[in-house]
C-alpha cells in the first residue's frame, strides 16, 4: 500500500476504536505528511521502509529547523503510534520507534491571569453587554462566565449543544476527549449569564427585523449561520482578545486556553483538591493536572508559615 493508504488507515483507526476528534485527525494527518517529505532517502513507501535512523535524523531536522521541543515530541509521538500500529497489524515485522528518546521538555508553567485580571475582564464583557442590549454581547459575556466557572476545553465550549444546558440544573453535561461524558458545577454568575444570552437570542429570533438563527439554534448553544453550525473557536478568540484590549490586558496574554488554567489555578490556591480539579478539566491521568501542583506548593508553604504551631 501507498503510504497515504496507509495513513488513511491508521487515521480510521483512531477515530472509530479511539473516537479521536475531527482536530487530532487533522493534527496527525499533517504531521505523518511532513514526515513522508523529510525521508530524502526514500522516495515512496516511507512507512514500510524507515529505520531508526531515518527517525532520528527527522528529529535533527526539527531542531535545526526550531521547533519547539514539545512540538516536536508531539509528532514523534504520532509517529510511535503509527509505527505500533503497522507492527501490529503485520504490515511491518518491526518498530523502529522503540527505545527512541524523546526530545527533552522543559517543566514550563502555563500562562495565568491573576484574579484580578479575571474580574476585569468580566466587568468589561458585562458592561459592553449591558451598554449595547446586543445578542453577541450577551452571547461573550455567557462564553467568558462558563469557560472561567467550568474550565472546559475551547473546542468543548463552542461546540457546547443546546440540550447540555439546563436552566433549572446548577450543572452542564461535556462529551469531552474520547467521547466521554463528564459532569461539571456550573456558578450562579454563569447560569444567570447564559440564561441572559438565551433570553436575548428568542427575542432577537423573534423580533421583526432582526437576524433569524437556523435549525442551529436547536442543536447549538452558540449556534452560527457558518458550515459547522456552531461559533468557531477561533472567532471566539479573536473575540476574547479583542475584549481583553478593553479590560487593559495584553492580546498575547489572553486566549481561551489561558481562561482554562486561570479557572484550575485559582480554585487549587483557593483550597480546590486536585482530584476535583481534574475531574473538572476531564483529565483522563492526575499526572497532566500536576503541571498546577506550583500552586498546591506555594498553597502549602503559606499554611506550614501561618498554622504550624513551631514556625510561631
Amino acid at each position: 500500500m501507498s503510504d497515504q493508504q496507509l495513513i488513511d488507515l491508521f487515521l480510521e483507526m483512531i477515530l472509530t476504536e479511539r473516537a479521536a476528534s475531527l482536530n487530532t485527525i487533522s493534527s496527525y494527518s499533517k504531521d505523518l505528511n511532513q514526515f513522508i517529505i523529510s525521508v530524502p532517502r526514500l522516495s515512496n513507501n516511507i512507512f514500510e521502509y524507515a529505520v531508526r535512523d531515518d527517525l532520528k535524523n527527522y528529529l535533527i531536522l526539527l531542531n535545526k529547523r526550531k521547533f519547539a521541543a514539545s512540538t516536536a515530541s508531539r509528532k514523534l509521538s504520532c509517529l510511535r503510534q503509527i509505527f505500533k500500529f503497522l507492527y501490529a497489524e503485520g504490515i511491518r515485522k518491526d518498530n523502529p520507534t522503540l527505545n527512541l528518546e524523546s526530545p527533552s521538555i522543559g517543566r514550563s508553567l502555563p500562562k495565568v491571569l491573576s484574579e484580578k485580571q479575571v474580574s476585569k475582564l468580566l466587568g468589561a464583557a458585562e458592561n459592553r453587554a449591558r451598554e449595547t442590549l446586543k445578542l453577541f454581547d450577551f452571547r461573550l459575556l455567557a462564553l467568558i462566565e462558563l469557560l472561567y466557572a467550568t474550565g472546559l476545553r475551547v473546542s468543548e465550549l463552542v461546540s457546547l449543544p443546546r440540550a447540555s444546558f439546563r436552566s433549572e440544573e446548577p450543572y452542564i453535561y461535556i462529551r469531552g476527549k474520547g467521547n466521554k461524558e463528564r459532569l461539571v458545577p456550573l456558578s450562579a454568575r454563569s447560569q444567570a449569564a447564559v440564561k441572559d444570552y438565551l433570553n436575548v437570542m428568542a427575542l432577537a429570533k423573534n423580533a421583526k427585523g432582526k437576524e433569524k438563527y437556523s435549525q442551529n439554534q436547536k442543536k447549538w448553544l452558540f449556534p452560527s449561520t457558518g458550515k459547522l453550525g456552531h461559533l468557531t473557536r477561533h472567532r471566539f478568540a479573536q473575540l476574547l482578545k479583542g475584549l481583553g484590549i478593553k479590560a487593559g490586558i495584553l492580546p498575547s496574554s489572553l486566549s481561551p486556553h489561558v481562561l482554562r488554567h486561570a479557572f484550575a489555578t485559582h480554585l487549587l490556591s483557593n483550597g480546590a483538591d486536585l482530584r476535583a480539579v481534574q475531574k473538572m478539566l476531564g483529565h483522563v491521568d492526575i499526572s497532566t493536572t500536576q503541571i498546577y501542583t506550583h500552586v498546591l506548593e506555594e498553597r502549602l508553604k503559606s499554611l506550614v508559615q501561618n498554622k504550624h504551631p513551631l514556625v510561631k
